[in-house]
């Protein structure tokens, strides 16, 4: 493997390095899949160990695994310090504090009883499978999406100012019209119920018991169904806004082909820094 110049690792951290940080490779792509298997088995045992069932029958078991498992998380977060360029980069990225945010609970459960469910955190480590499955051509799509909510962030501000006072209004007039009798204990407890029959959800742990207050309450649905439709029109019109803008700037241009000086193999990714077929460091696009 060729080393960038300045880099004084030794050689096999250089190699190391590679399969650990890069998935150009076939060492690196399976290093970082074995990887987001172990990332999955461990999100499994945090949840398994919730469920008390399964806890009281294989309780022990699920303990052995969760700190196996802390364990090997451990042994990757320190060859990547090890074996990173720049370890304090690494260190401080975010990929970083997520890696050592995924191992801190595992020990911190020893001084403090419970906090091993915040092993669930590791669920933040499968974002690696962005790096695997080379999703990153796809994130001119992602920027289509975000043009178009930043549009409506101002549009969907007021909306949301509006219902929130609407709701206001409807709980404090409900609290006057049922009352504590009814189950309206107070406006706060009014106003919940508002959101819960604005929004449809219905959870119908309090209804009202007089006329008026069914009225009402057949209002504030009629409402419902007509306010729900208000974002998801003006998030639709700044994405089609968005997607006609891009489609006049036309696609994006394609870059040249980059040849491997060792093999001779064409046709990489263009973030590809190394071969895949051989491991050669690929000349700069």
């Amino acid at each position: 493997m060729t080393r960038r110049p300045g880099d004084h690792r030794a050689a096999w951290r250089v190699t190391l390095g590679n399969v650990v940080f890069n998935n150009d490779t076939p060492a690196g792509r399976a290093f970082d899949l074995v990887l987001i298997v172990l990332i999955l088995a461990s999100i499994g045992v945090v949840m398994l160990d919730s469920v008390r069932p399964f806890r009281a029958a294989y309780g022990p078991a699920l303990k052995q695994a969760e700190w196996l498992l802390t364990l090997l998380f451990s042994l990757e977060y320190g060859l990547r310090l090890f074996t990173a360029r720049h370890p304090w980069n690494y260190a401080r990225s975010f990929f970083g504090v997520v890696d050592l945010l995924s191992i801190l609970p595992g020990y911190l459960a020893l001084l403090l009883p419970g906090a091993e469910t915040l092993l669930i955190v590791r669920v933040l480590r499968l974002l690696r499978i962005f790096r695997i499955l080379k999703l990153a051509r796809y994130l001119s799509e992602a920027s289509v999406l975000s043009a178009a909510l930043r549009a409506s962030a101002a549009k969907i501000t007021v909306f949301l100012a509006t219902v929130l006072t609407l709701v206001t209004i409807i709980g404090a007039l409900m609290y006057l019209v049922e009352g504590p009798a009814n189950g309206y204990t107070s406006i706060p407890t009014s106003i919940y119920w508002a959101i819960v029959t604005l929004t449809t959800v219905g959870y119908g742990d309090i209804a009202p018991k007089t006329p008026l207050g069914k009225g009402l309450a057949s209002l504030a649905m009629i409402l419902g169904y007509g306010i729900l439709a208000v974002p998801t029109g003006i998030v639709t019109v700044n994405l089609a806004r968005a997607q006609g803008l891009q489609d006049q700037a036309g696609p994006p241009r394609r870059p040249a082909p980059r040849r491997c000086p060792r093999c001779g193999l064409e046709g990489h990714d263009p973030d590809a820094r190394f071969c895949k077929r051989c491991g050669e460091g690929l000349p700069s696009a």
